[in-house]
């Protein structure tokens, strides 16, 4: 497939699928990040009341945790229509049922009022939330990877992965505004419950934009060819194909996220946790500088994903994942400092090496797979990690916090867990350059453009065994 990028009509229809793709992705993740949020700042005494604050934030992540449980699940129901019927179709979707779980959120009795049921109906919404982001993320970067050609793929496919911290960015941003202009009582009274109900407007302002986007042109030409040829019938499941004959990306994938998951949570959701009750300051101190890291993180994201575009896709995630496991020990010790303005410039360091991991791995995955598996191939592979990254980051740090009344722990496991991608990322094929519309294997599908030799994809005979 040639590049669109000297096309000016091909250029800006990109710009429009990404334009829907971004804002559609940003709603989603604030639904899901304003629960991370909520669960370190008010769900320990609204849901889960215990003598130790600690214990009770401890509780609420292991709700937080169930999200990540159900992602899967989704990544495979989501996938496996994904690839029969479309994208456009399960985006639309994911962003229903994750709106209408966080507006419930918001009207949703506490602990006070009717006593064990109002954690078991918010674990239940919570479920909800994970099965439709599960969705979301492959559907999200395949339609626009498979729009764009593979000159800039790297670039484009970055966009919807500003989503993760523009969500963030927007969650924490409202609970800031409100921690603010409320009072503690207040805000602990009622005044949660705006940024969850603010989800239905933002709902439908994402659900209208996704609407008037097109179908990927590769799944609907991928379909036309299976139809003409009478396969279309006769494939298997596309979970069970991904599984049988792709799951070493499936593994490369998980291990790709790994380092990534675990340092996103753990320098977002468990920094709130450690500067609000390890080092006793203000809540206000941490969503400030979560602001100004997130916007910085939101910004660089896609001049990640450009630099892959130029020299690959591994080696920009090894700047990340290298840097992250040095950085680990470097953050908590600025941290400890109390200073506002070191706290921020830990943090947003921290994430600027988090999106050297994540702004090119949506197209690094993506091009792991082929079109006829690839929903199903890029959810398995990133929602596996979730569950045993990102669901596990923040319990595992709030626990070793507890155990050990010190943040060295938790930079080991953070090192660790950077590490692991490092290992991954070294051993897995450079993608960059490859033809999204031609299956793996095939003649002349090493290179859709060549920017410079020696980082193209290359297929190897088991990849296509």
């Amino acid at each position: 497939m040639a590049s669109t990028s000297a096309d000016p009509k091909a250029s800006s229809g990109i710009r429009r699928i990404v334009a829907a793709s971004l804002i559609g992705t940003t709603i989603e993740w604030y639904d899901f990040f304003l629960y991370g949020t909520a669960a370190a700042l008010v769900f320990n005494k609204l849901f889960f009341p215990t003598a130790d604050p600690l214990t009770g934030t401890l509780i609420a992540f292991l709700t937080y945790a169930i999200g990540f449980l159900a992602r899967p699940l989704g990544g495979v129901v989501f996938g496996h229509f994904g690839d029969k019927v479309g994208r456009k179709k399960l985006l639309v979707l994911s962003l229903l049922m994750m709106g209408g779980a966080t507006f419930a959120m918001g009207l949703l009795p506490t602990h006070a009022s009717i006593g064990v049921g109002a954690p078991i109906l918010l674990t239940a919404l919570r479920l909800v939330q994970g099965f439709a982001l599960g969705g979301e993320w492959g559907g999200a970067v395949l339609i626009v990877s498979e729009h764009g050609g593979a000159e800039h793929r790297g670039f484009w496919a970055s966009w919807p992965q500003s989503g993760a911290p523009g969500g963030n960015l927007l969650a924490t941003g409202v609970l800031a505004l409100l921690a603010a202009v409320q009072s503690d009582a207040a805000f602990l009274s009622w005044g949660w419950r705006i940024p969850f109900l603010l989800s239905g407007v933002l709902v439908m302002v994402g659900l209208w934009i996704r609407l008037s986007v097109s179908e990927s042109p590769v799944f609907l030409a991928a379909q036309a060819a299976a139809a003409a040829s009478g396969r279309a019938e006769e494939e298997k499941a596309p979970v069970v194909q991904v599984f049988r004959k792709d799951w070493r990306q499936v593994l490369t994938a998980i291990g790709t996220r790994f380092g990534e998951n675990i340092s996103y949570y753990v320098l977002t959701s468990f920094l709130l946790v450690y500067v609000t009750t390890h080092l006793g300051l203000p809540k206000t101190t941490a969503l400030n500088a979560l602001l100004i890291g997130s916007a910085v993180h939101f910004l660089t994201i896609p001049a990640w994903g450009a630099l892959s575009d130029r020299i690959g896709r591994r080696p920009v995630t090894l700047i990340g994942s290298v840097g992250m496991a040095v950085w680990a020990f470097a953050f908590f010790a600025l941290v400890d400092s109390k200073s506002f303005g070191v706290i921020t410039l830990a943090v947003t360091a921290g994430l600027l090496l988090h999106g050297a991991m994540y702004g090119p791995q949506a197209a690094f995955i993506s091009e792991m797979f082929d079109t006829k598996v690839r929903y199903s191939g890029a959810s398995m592979g990133s929602q596996l990690a979730s569950i045993v990254a990102g669901a596990l980051a923040p319990i595992i740090a709030v626990e070793l916090l507890k155990d050990y009344g010190s943040s060295v722990p938790v930079s080991i496991y953070l090192s660790g867990a950077a590490l692991v991608t490092t290992l991954t990322v070294l051993l897995a094929r450079e993608t960059r350059g490859r033809d999204l519309s031609v299956p793996k294997g095939a003649a002349g599908m090493e290179r859709a453009s060549a920017p410079a030799a020696g980082n193209g994809y290359v297929a190897a005979a088991s990849d296509s065994a």
